[in-house]
C-alpha cells in the first residue's frame, strides 16, 4: 500500500502563504503521519478585517450511479480515532475506493491514508494506536474529480504559515478547475488532482486574523456542492454549501459533538442526532464549546434528490424524512402511474428493493426475490476474455427460478444509466423462464450530467437522453418499460409536484435545471484533470 511521508520539522514550520501540502511525489512508500503541528495561534479574539461492450471490473454497476463521498468528525472524545472509523464503515456505501482519517493530539496531526475499504486498515488496532488524540475527522471516497490515487485520498492536510490544516470534502466545486488554474497562475504548487486542493490554498492565502474568517472567505470564493469537515488543533468546522445539496448532520456522544453525512453514521455508534447542519451553515467546535456562523444570503434549499433515490443509506434521516419511506412513496407511485397485470414483483436488488416493495403494497402483486445478489463479489475481480465478461453480471446477480419460471413478472430498479445491465438482467429472467418481463424505473429518466458529485457519463453517455422510451425499451429487451414522472416523484415527497418557478430540489439530472453557476463548464480554456508530472508516480 501506497504510503506518503509527512514533513520534516522543519518545512512544517516555515512561513509558507501558500498551502504546503507536505506530499513528495519522488518518496510515495513511506507513511503519512505525524504531521507537526506549529504554535497555532488561533486569535479569536481579534477582530476581522455509453456503449455496452461488456462489462468490465466494477462496471458491473453499469446501470447505477457512482456512489460520492462520506465525512465524518469528533471533537473530544477520547477514542476519536477509533469511533471515526465506526462512522466511516457505516458509510461506506457512499466511498469504496479509499478512506483516511486525521487525528489530533498534543501539537501533532496524524494521518493514515489508504486505498480500499475501511475494515482493509481501520479494523486493526495498530492503524487505531497510530491515531492518538480527543478530536479526529474521516472521509471514504469515490473519485470525482481526480484520479484514484494516495495523493487524491483525504483528509488532505497542509501547514499552513497559521498551523496545521485538515479538510475531508463531500460534492464537487462547479469553479474548482477555474480557480485551481487562478491558484497556479499565482505560484501555488498542486499536489493533487482532487478540487478539494483549492479550499486548502484559499484559505492559506487569507489575510484575515481569525482562522475561521479565512475559512469562510474561502467558501465565498468557491461554488457548487459541498460538505466539509475541518480539523485544526483548537477546532472541528463543519460546513454546508449555500443551497444544502449535500447532507451534514449534527450528532452527539458523551457530550462530544460529531459531524456525519448520515445519520446512519450516528446509529451504529450509538450517537444522539441533534440535527442537520443548516444550508450555508458553519458550525464551530472548540473547548468554549459551539458557534454558529452563517455568512451567505438565505436561499431556498434545493438538497440532492439522489440522496433519496440511491445514494443515503435507507436507514438514514435525510432533511427529516425517513429514506427507506419515501423509497416506498417512489414505488407506489410508479405503481399508479404505470401498472399492468404481472404475477410478482421483483426487485433489482439491493438498490430496488424498498421501492418494490412500496410496488408491491399498493398494486396488491407479491413481492419475491426474483433475483439474488451475491455481496461477496470483489470490486477488481479479473475479467481475462470478452466471454468471462459477459458472465459477468452472473457473478453479482443470479435468476431465483423457483420465484419467477412461467410467471410475468415487474422488474424494479432505482434508476438507469447506461442500460447495460439492466439489459443483461432482462435476459437472465427469460432464460430463467420469466414469461413477461416488464422494467420500471422509480425515478425520471436521466437525461442530463451531474457537476456536484455524482459520476455520471456526458449527455452522450446516458441512455435515455439519446434514445426514446420505445428505443430504450427494445435495447433493454423488455416488454414494457416506463420511468416514475417527475411531477409523481415530488408528490411521493410530499410536494403537490413540481414548481418551475421553486423547485424543492436539486433535480437537474432530470430537468437541466442546475441550481449553481457552472464556471468550469462556460470556460474556452483547457483545463487538465490530471497532473502529468505526477501520473507516474500513484
Amino acid at each position: 500500500m501506497d504510503e506518503i511521508q509527512s514533513p520534516s520539522d522543519e518545512a512544517a514550520e516555515s512561513d509558507l502563504n501558500l498551502g504546503d501540502l507536505n506530499l513528495d511525489p519522488t518518496n510515495l512508500n513511506l507513511r503519512d503521519s505525524d504531521f507537526q503541528d506549529s504554535d497555532f495561534q488561533d486569535s479569536d479574539s481579534q477582530d476581522s478585517g455509453l456503449q455496452d461492450s461488456g462489462l468490465q471490473d466494477s462496471d458491473l454497476e453499469g446501470d447505477t450511479l457512482r456512489e460520492e463521498c462520506g465525512v465524518f468528525g469528533i471533537f473530544g472524545h477520547p477514542d476519536a480515532a477509533a469511533i471515526t472509523a465506526l462512522g466511516l464503515h457505516a458509510l461506506q456505501h457512499r466511498g469504496q475506493e479509499a478512506a483516511g482519517i486525521v487525528s489530533f493530539e498534543r501539537g501533532r496531526f496524524h494521518s493514515e491514508r489508504r486505498l480500499g475499504l475501511v475494515g482493509d486498515t481501520f479494523s486493526r488496532r495498530e492503524v487505531i494506536d497510530r491515531l492518538p488524540g480527543t478530536s479526529a475527522i474521516g472521509h471514504v471516497r469515490y473519485s470525482t474529480t481526480g484520479e484514484t490515487i494516495l495523493r487524491n485520498v483525504q483528509p488532505l492536510f497542509a501547514e499552513l504559515n497559521a498551523g496545521g490544516f485538515a479538510v475531508g470534502h463531500n460534492g464537487n466545486l462547479t469553479n474548482g478547475l477555474t480557480l485551481r488554474r487562478e491558484l497556479v497562475r499565482n505560484g501555488a504548487m498542486m499536489q493533487s488532482t482532487t478540487d478539494t486542493e483549492v479550499i486548502l490554498h484559499l484559505v492559506a492565502q487569507s489575510k484575515r486574523n481569525r482562522f475561521i474568517d479565512r475559512f469562510i472567505e474561502a467558501l465565498r470564493a468557491i461554488e457548487g456542492a459541498y460538505s466539509l469537515v475541518s480539523l485544526t488543533n483548537k477546532k472541528l468546522i463543519g460546513a454546508r454549501d449555500p443551497l444544502g445539496i449535500r447532507p451534514l448532520v449534527l450528532g452527539e456522544l458523551d457530550g462530544c459533538p460529531i459531524l456525519a453525512s448520515e445519520t446512519c453514521a450516528l446509529d451504529i455508534i450509538g450517537a444522539k442526532y441533534v440535527r442537520d447542519v443548516e444550508p450555508g451553515e458553519v458550525i464551530v467546535f472548540d473547548e468554549q464549546g459551539a458557534q454558529s456562523h452563517k455568512p451567505f444570503p438565505p436561499k431556498p434549499p434545493r438538497p440532492c434528490i439522489f440522496e433519496y433515490i440511491y445514494f443515503s443509506r435507507p436507514d438514514s434521516i435525510v432533511g427529516g424524512r425517513s429514506v427507506y419511506e419515501v423509497r416506498k412513496a417512489f414505488g407506489a407511485q410508479l405503481a399508479r402511474e404505470s401498472h399492468v397485470e404481472v404475477d410478482v414483483v421483483v426487485p433489482v436488488p439491493d438498490s430496488g428493493v424498498p421501492a418494490a416493495v412500496g410496488y408491491s403494497q399498493h398494486s396488491g402483486v407479491p413481492f419475491e426475490l426474483g433475483i439474488i445478489r451475491n455481496h461477496y463479489v470483489g470490486r477488481t475481480f479479473i475479467q481475462p476474455t470478452q466471454s468471462v465478461r459477459e458472465l459477468g453480471v452472473r457473478m453479482k446477480h443470479n435468476a431465483n427460478r423457483a420465484a419467477i419460471e412461467g410467471k410475468r413478472i415487474i422488474l424494479i430498479d432505482d434508476s438507469l444509466v447506461r442500460g447495460t445491465t439492466s439489459k443483461k438482467i432482462v435476459r437472465m429472467m427469460r432464460d430463467a423462464g420469466a414469461r413477461e418481463v416488464h422494467f420500471r424505473l422509480a425515478s425520471p429518466p436521466i437525461i442530463h450530467p451531474d457537476y456536484y458529485g455524482i459520476d455520471l457519463p456526458d449527455r452522450g453517455g446516458l441512455l435515455a437522453a439519446t434514445h426514446n422510451l420505445e428505443e430504450m425499451r427494445d435495447i433493454i429487451g423488455a416488454d414494457s418499460l416506463a420511468f416514475l414522472s417527475i411531477d409523481g416523484m415530488y408528490r411521493a415527497m410530499g410536494e403537490p409536484g413540481r414548481d418551475p418557478l421553486n423547485p424543492k430540489f436539486a433535480d437537474h439530472c432530470f430537468t437541466g435545471v442546475y441550481p449553481t453557476h457552472l464556471t468550469d463548464h462556460t470556460q474556452h480554456e483547457p483545463q487538465p484533470r490530471q497532473l502529468s508530472l505526477l501520473a507516474e508516480a500513484s
